[in-house]
């Protein structure tokens, strides 16, 4: 994150540039589940550095005081740039069943999210080639996470970028669902925002509760999630599965899996 320069990237750029990069990566294929492919090509979304958005991510009520912004991670930030990484069939079709984690899902959890720490890395350096400033906060040395909650919340930020909006389990629905993994990098590059197609920030949420009822923990209620009942679930499945956790119950097997759910209003 040491170079200035012109920035010339666009949004097509970076989008092309991921798409080619998850296409060549091989970190995306477990081959000892008969050459798994974890990830479909991803969704970017382009947030303002100083969207007033990141200013509420600080109230209590959002994510709290501790959530750093764009420009206390980049002085010189300018844009933000999220990406959603789909977990394709395959993994999410294996953890459709109620019960125990899917072997797929698993490795989706852990050796996926090493291929985003990847993903994260290659477009921080494709704005540093591109003579800019860049850092992916989730990588930095500052980033913490203090009684389960972190100092920058990539779901909330791709909610700021346009790429989707909450579900009653928390997760984000995405135009290709929930079922996946978020990342972000912060650069000094400006870059044209992704319009928000939505209003609210659990637009695209149906409220049909079927999150409720998968929930192995029941951490899920119509009040929302809770999330240390969940995240003392997924302590007790890495015990069992170490060095590999995770569950994913509430994002396969429901409506937003891979989708936008249809929303049904009332009549009149």
């Amino acid at each position: 994150m040491r170079r200035t320069g012109v920035e010339t990237l666009n949004l097509e750029e970076v989008s092309q540039s991921a798409k080619d990069f998850c296409l060549n990566s091989p970190l995306s294929v477990v081959d000892e589940l008969d050459s798994l492919q974890i990830f479909d090509l991803p969704l970017i979304g382009i947030a303002s550095a100083s969207d007033s958005l990141f200013d509420e991510l600080k109230e209590d009520s959002v994510v709290g005081s501790h959530h750093l912004s764009p420009k206390e991670w980049l002085e010189n930030a300018r844009s933000v740039i999220s990406f959603f990484l789909p977990f394709t069939k395959r993994v999410r079709e294996a953890n459709r069943l109620l019960g125990l984690p899917a072997t797929e899902w698993l490795y989706g959890r852990i050796e996926g999210e090493g291929f985003n720490v990847a993903l994260r890395e290659f477009m921080a350096h494709l704005f540093i080639d591109a003579g800019c400033y860049a850092v992916a906060p989730a990588l930095d040395t500052r980033y913490k996470v203090t009684n389960r909650k972190s100092n920058w919340s990539e779901r909330h930020v791709a909610y700021i970028a346009g790429l989707g909006t909450f579900s009653l389990s928390c997760s984000l629905i995405t135009k290709q669902g929930s079922a996946g993994r978020l990342g972000s990098v912060v650069t000094s590059a400006e870059l044209a925002p992704t319009p928000r197609a939505y209003q609210s920030r659990d637009e695209y949420c149906s409220k049909c509760g079927s999150c409720i009822a998968r929930c192995p923990p029941l951490a899920i209620t119509e009040r929302g999630k809770d999330h240390a009942v969940c995240s003392d679930y997924l302590d007790r499945v890495k015990v069992r599965y170490s060095p590999r956790y995770g569950c994913g119950k509430c994002q396969s097997g429901v409506p937003c899996e891979a989708q936008i759910p249809v929303v049904a209003f009332p009549a009149g």
